[in-house]
C-alpha cells in the first residue's frame, strides 16, 4: 500500500474518531451547563483588586445573563471592569474526588444590558424561566443590573488528564489539551470548527 493512501486513511480515521468524540463531548458540556444554577465569578475594580462571588445564572442563545446589585461588591466591579472569569462547577458531593471536580471555567466580557432594550427582557424572562417571579421582582429594583457575560475562552476539566479548551462565542469549539491545563495543544489536537452542534 503506498504511503500517500496510509496517510489519507489516517486522516480519515483520526476524523471520524474526533468527530465521535466531538459529538459525545459537546452534549456532555451543554448538560453540564444545564445542571448548574449558578456560576462564580472573578472579578476586580478599576484598581484591580480582586473578588471572588457568585451569581444565579441563565443561559440563553447568545450568552450567560446574571441580575446583581449595585450594592454587592462583584456589582459594582462588573461596572468598573468588564473583564471577569467565570467558574460552573461540579458540587463536592457529586465528585469522584475533590482534586478532580468537573468545571468549566472561560475568560468573558460583561456587558451592562441597558433597561429600555430587548436584551433587558430577553435576560430577565430567560432568568425568570429558571428562578420564578423574585427575579422580576428584583429586576424592576434601580440598584440591581443585568449583565451578559460574553465567552471569549474556556476549559472544561472532566477529571485528571481529561482538560478540554474552547472558544468560540458559544464555547463550542474544542481542543483536548493532551499536556495539562497551560501547555500548549498536543499536533494531533481534536479541534471543532463547528459552530453549533
Amino acid at each position: 500500500m503506498s504511503q500517500e493512501l496510509k496517510s489519507s486513511e489516517s486522516g480519515v480515521s483520526t476524523q471520524e474518531k474526533n468527530q465521535r468524540l466531538r459529538e459525545r463531548l459537546l452534549p456532555e458540556i451543554e448538560s453540564f451547563k444545564a445542571e448548574r444554577s449558578t456560576l462564580q465569578l472573578a472579578t476586580q475594580n478599576k484598581a484591580g483588586v480582586p473578588n471572588a462571588s457568585y451569581a444565579p445564572f441563565a443561559l440563553a442563545d447568545d450568552g450567560f445573563y446574571i441580575l446583581v446589585s449595585e450594592l454587592a461588591r462583584h456589582g459594582v466591579n462588573l461596572k468598573e471592569s468588564s473583564m471577569v472569569s467565570v467558574m460552573l462547577l461540579e458540587d463536592e458531593t457529586e465528585a469522584k474526588s475533590v482534586f478532580a471536580r468537573k468545571r468549566l471555567t472561560f475568560d468573558a466580557v460583561a456587558e451592562l444590558v441597558a433597561r429600555d432594550s430587548l436584551g433587558f427582557d430577553k435576560g430577565v424572562e430567560a432568568l425568570s424561566a429558571r428562578f420564578g417571579e423574585m427575579i422580576d421582582n428584583l429586576a424592576k429594583l434601580s440598584d440591581f443590573n443585568l449583565f451578559k457575560l460574553n465567552p471569549q475562552q474556556g476549559l472544561y476539566v472532566k477529571g485528571f488528564g481529561q482538560a478540554f479548551s474552547l472558544t468560540g462565542s458559544e464555547l463550542l469549539d474544542v481542543n483536548w489539551k493532551r499536556d495539562g491545563h497551560h501547555g500548549a495543544p498536543a499536533k494531533s489536537e481534536f479541534t471543532s470548527s463547528t459552530a453549533a452542534i
